[in-house]
């Protein structure tokens, strides 16, 4: 990530949209003169001037090569702000830390939320802020401040939301892919595009196969083998039995950590076996569809009693990639990455082209069948 030292820069805003307008207000002409019937048009179109782009004259840095921060680096003046990290956003509010021990319900600067942006949200769970606070403001256990200013981000873990990037969680540095072997069945599918995503920030991956107590072990070993032959850590876990829970404390100990999976695979559970103090609400899955419940309704950073921090996320479905296009994706698929060099046409989509060292490899049993497959199912919809 390049910066440029303090300066007025031009900066590009949120484009503003003006209000459609008829050319002419016949209300008003037809209430003062009347129309003949010669004169009365039989249609009419209301046109509007679309969007206006804005810009600004700010100082600060720019910064550059970083999809996953905002392009400007506000300068501010520190003497009376706080450094802080989000620990939830909800609506307009944002709950930060701050390095004083208190905790700040806060707003936005306005500058930061009208900056142009691919961002759903400006802010999200995890981000390192600055935060100016506001004098004799006491409501009840947290202080009221504003956010001023957000530091540049690393281990971003988003996902692609009607063209817009959502920023499920930052400055993380492992992510927990939870995924439970029954109720709610598994979708290998769904974890291979967070490994995706995990390949492309940064993020060290960690994939836990939870409720191990609903079906035989020995079931999810090609499964679980196909990972750990790539090099991924794997672990089986049981909130009930105790499994798998301090070998996963060990893990995530004094460490930035999220964990991400479907609704109803237990990540809630999990946290609350590997620090009882949390108390975060759970549920069972629903009998009908044997889908999970949405319990979690917000990304929620909680700093661990033990050391560490771990971002609790609301259960995802589905979840499309953000910034990676067609080309990209396999080089984020270990096992593929060594036998692209095989391919005759050094475009190959590994799919439909002859001779291909990919399509070769899988059919000489080399790569695993169900993981070219999903490599193929993430392609074709980027």
């Amino acid at each position: 990530m390049a910066k440029d030292k303090s300066k007025k820069i031009r900066t590009q805003l949120k484009k503003g949209h003006q209000v459609r307008r008829r050319r002419s207000d016949f209300t008003r002409e037809y209430r003062e003169h009347g129309f003949k019937d010669k004169d009365t048009l039989s249609s009419e179109r209301i046109n509007g001037k679309g969007v206006l782009t804005r810009h600004r004259t700010i100082i600060g840095e720019a910064v550059s090569d970083d999809h996953d921060a905002i392009q400007v680096h506000l300068e501010i003046d520190t003497t009376d702000c706080l450094k802080g990290r989000v620990l939830s956003v909800h609506g307009l509010d944002c709950i930060v830390s701050a390095d004083d021990g208190r905790e700040y319900r806060c707003a936005v600067r306005g500058l930061l939320k009208s900056l142009s942006t691919d961002q759903r949200n400006v802010i999200s769970a995890g981000d390192i802020v600055m935060v100016r606070p506001e004098a004799n403001t006491d409501a009840g256990d947290r202080y009221e401040a504003l956010i001023v200013r957000i530091e540049p981000r690393y281990g971003c873990i988003s996902r692609s939301s009607n063209g817009q990037q959502h920023v499920l969680v930052s400055n993380v540095d492992q992510l927990i892919v939870v995924a439970s072997v029954a109720e709610p069945d598994i979708k290998p599918n769904l974890i291979d595009r967070f490994l995706v995503t995990a390949e492309k920030v940064g993020c060290r991956p960690i994939i836990c196969f939870n409720k191990v107590d609903l079906i035989d072990a020995s079931e999810l070993q090609p499964l679980a083998g196909v990972y750990g032959q790539l090099g991924y850590h794997t672990l089986f876990t049981s909130v009930p039995n105790g499994d798998g829970i301090d070998q996963l404390q060990n893990i995530i100990q004094d460490k930035q950590n999220v964990v991400v999976g479907q609704s109803g695979v237990g990540k809630s559970s999990l946290l609350n076996a590997l620090d009882p103090d949390l108390g975060l609400r759970t549920q069972t899955v629903s009998f009908d569809n044997q889908k999970g419940r949405h319990t979690t309704t917000a990304a929620r950073l909680i700093e661990l009693s033990k050391g560490g921090y771990v971002v609790d996320t609301p259960g995802i479905r589905q979840f499309q990639l953000w910034d990676v296009i067609a080309e990209e994706v396999a080089g984020y698929f270990r096992e593929i990455r060594p036998y692209i060099n095989f391919c005759k046409y050094p475009d190959c989509s590994h799919i439909h082209e002859m001779p291909c060292g990919v399509k070769q490899a899988v059919a000489e049993g080399l790569l695993d069948l169900r993981r070219y497959e999903s490599y193929c199912q993430i392609r074709a919809e980027l």
